[in-house]
């Protein structure tokens, strides 16, 4: 039997997977990244398109702590859009459409590089155990690979089922062969385990689409990309096509409506409420004629399109019917069917903050077995579980996001406090202070983190110093701009006439006012760079709301930073309902921040809490 050591030892290739492995090669550990394929390793395994409204923040975190996904979609981005342009930068969210080929070649490009990496080709069937730990995997041909730390990233390989109609068949993805023997051994640990269900639409052949019938969308003329390292476009930029459904589609999938895996009973999983299959419109919206269809091209020498808004488990002779039913497309050919698949996932609840999970000592978990869907989440996921894995290895302090430093915070506090019932996916009105956690200003929240942390290389390092440079000048410049109202009147501001005296920062806080009018006031600001101008304008734009929440971050810190003593007995704690105490019991909060956020957790209960943990830890002290 081969065996072989490592610090750190990553299941899976997806973009979970990715993020942990590169992660930990940044914080300095040996790290085997094992996949059932090498040549898989950053496959976008369902639409071609990264980022959107909350999930393009999530991007810009990960990118601003050194990961791979925000350079790779920069380089594979064929068309970027900012969604929300017309709203307030907080809640816009960049999007790109991805060349496939290109996207992976990035991926593929950063795992090759990455001299702490060690690609290893295999199927997990098993873990290694000593005493209740984990040390190691098995892989299905004997190979033996130690590890202080294993990362779980296996997507929806758990059990996989695909469903297309009443037609079942065993996979984790289309192509792919489900992992079975390592979710028996994850039975063996007794964690909560569940099903959930995702779908895709089938694939249809760009060259038999009429396009000159559906509309078209181009990308921004100024796009916005994601890495924080970015200069500029690097693939040839198309546009999308824009169709809809119509009564004629929607009688064929309600004439079918029993022969779909969802509603035929196949399927016991809990699918995606915010992308819903085609057979979920139709019912849950019957009021509605049609549905909008994007239809995303897969690459730029690749005729393969995606039908963004179609997802079904309907047989495919179904499909056909009802995709010829559809404006543009009555003459497309179908090259891969959709399918729904259905997998395992373990209840969040089980891991910590460091998205270990509690019970199973060096064992980490990421992605979509976290009961999560979407590229991004699992990526974020990854560089959590990455970081921390190589820390735990490392014997290094273990990193932690809070919910008012990132989207990151928030998604893995609303995962290990909360849990899921649905796939979770992540939106900015999930996040209490999106105010302050914005896409545009992830550098400025993060990248400082990650230095300290020990997960920025020197090259982010420099580009990140210099722009805080540059933005602490300007700052300063414009800080010692003061006018009264008369002088501020006579550049052509609109101002009241209260004596007050404005500096430029103030001025820039009003919502009419641009950096480029500050240079009637003092020229030399011709010479600052549009990017960093733009920087500017939102933070000062901001500025009143972000202090206002600092402030309100402040006042709740103290407690919500109190930490809960390991092992303490909910059960000893009288005053509590029993509903209470079986979720505390069941997520094991670290922390009173934690505590609060479980659903039916009152302040008199969260008062008669803190009173306990208060004096349990002054009785340890005594």
């Amino acid at each position: 039997m081969k065996h072989l050591d490592f610090d750190v030892a990553v299941v899976g290739g997806g973009h979970a997977g990715v993020e942990a492995a590169h992660a930990s090669h940044r914080m300095g550990a040996k790290t085997a990244l094992i996949t059932l394929k090498s040549g898989g390793i950053g496959t976008l395994s369902c639409n071609p398109a990264i980022g959107g409204l909350g999930k393009g923040h999530l991007v810009r975190e990960i990118d601003a702590l050194d990961g791979v996904m925000g350079t790779a979609a920069d380089r594979g981005g064929i068309q970027f859009r900012l969604l929300n342009r017309r709203k307030g930068p907080a809640v816009q969210g960049p999007r790109a459409q991805q060349d496939r080929k290109l996207y992976k070649a990035a991926v593929q490009d950063a795992v090759g590089l990455a001299k702490n990496i060690s690609v290893i080709e295999g199927e997990v069937v098993d873990l290694v155990m000593r005493g209740q730990g984990v040390c190691g995997v098995i892989l299905a041909d004997g190979t033996e690979i130690k590890a202080k730390s294993v990362v779980l990233t296996t997507g929806t390989f758990l059990r996989g089922v695909i469903h297309i109609g009443d037609v079942r068949r065993e996979g984790g993805r289309w192509g792919d062969k489900p992992s079975v023997k390592l979710a028996e051994r994850l039975d063996s640990f007794c964690l909560p385990l569940g099903r959930l269900k995702t779908g895709t639409p089938p694939r249809l052949d760009g060259r038999t689409i009429d396009w000159s019938r559906v509309e078209m969308q181009p990308g921004d003329e100024d796009p916005e990309l994601f890495s924080f390292l970015s200069t500029s476009l690097t693939a040839r930029q198309v546009g999308c096509g824009i169709t809809h459904t119509n009564v004629k589609t929607h009688e064929i999938i309600h004439k079918n409506l029993k022969k779909s895996a969802m509603y035929g009973g196949h399927i016991d999983g809990v699918g995606p409420r915010y992308c819903p299959s085609i057979e979920d419109k139709v019912i849950r919206f019957g009021d509605k004629s049609s549905h909008q269809i994007f239809l995303e091209p897969e690459g730029l020498d690749d005729t393969t399109v995606y039908p963004n808004g179609i997802s079904t488990s309907l047989p495919i002779d179904v499909q056909k019917d009802y995709v010829k039913s559809i404006v543009g497309l009555e003459r497309a050919v179908i090259l891969q069917p959709g399918y729904a698949i259905e997998y395992d996932y373990v209840d969040p609840r089980s891991l910590d903050q460091r998205l270990a999970v509690k019970d199973v000592p060096n064992l980490f978990f990421a992605g979509q077995i976290n009961g999560t869907t979407g590229y991004e989440e699992a990526g974020a996921q990854g560089l959590v579980a990455g970081l921390n894995a190589a820390s735990h290895s490392l014997s290094l302090d273990g990193v932690s996001f809070s919910r008012s430093q990132s989207y990151i915070g928030v998604m893995v506090d609303d995962l290990t406090t909360r849990g899921v019932n649905e796939p979770y996916r992540m939106f900015t009105s999930r996040a209490e202070y999106r105010l302050s956690l914005r896409a545009d200003n992830a550098d400025q929240r993060l990248t400082g983190y990650g230095m300290e942390i020990g997960c920025v290389g020197p090259a982010r390092q420099s580009v990140f110093e210099r722009k805080a440079g540059s933005l602490n000048d300007v700052k300063r410049s414009l800080e010692n701009l003061s006018l009264t109202p008369k002088a501020l009147n006579a550049a052509g501001f609109s101002v009241k006439e209260d004596g007050k005296r404005r500096n430029g920062l103030e001025l820039l806080a009003f919502p009419d006012v641009v950096f480029e009018n500050l240079i009637r006031l003092d020229a030399d600001l011709d010479d600052i760079e549009p990017g960093i101008r733009r920087q500017v304008e939102r933070d000062s734009l901001y500025a009143i709301y972000v202090a206002r929440q600092a402030s309100d971050i402040a006042a709740i810190a103290k407690d919500e930073a109190l930490l809960i003593p390991e092992g303490f007995d909910y059960l000893a704690l009288s005053g509590l309902s029993n509903e209470l105490t079986e979720k505390l019991c069941a997520v094991r909060p670290q922390n009173l921040g934690q505590a609060s956020r479980l659903e039916g957790m009152t302040p008199a209960a969260l008062t008669l809490l803190l009173a306990k943990i208060r004096q349990s830890t002054r009785k340890k002290s005594a």
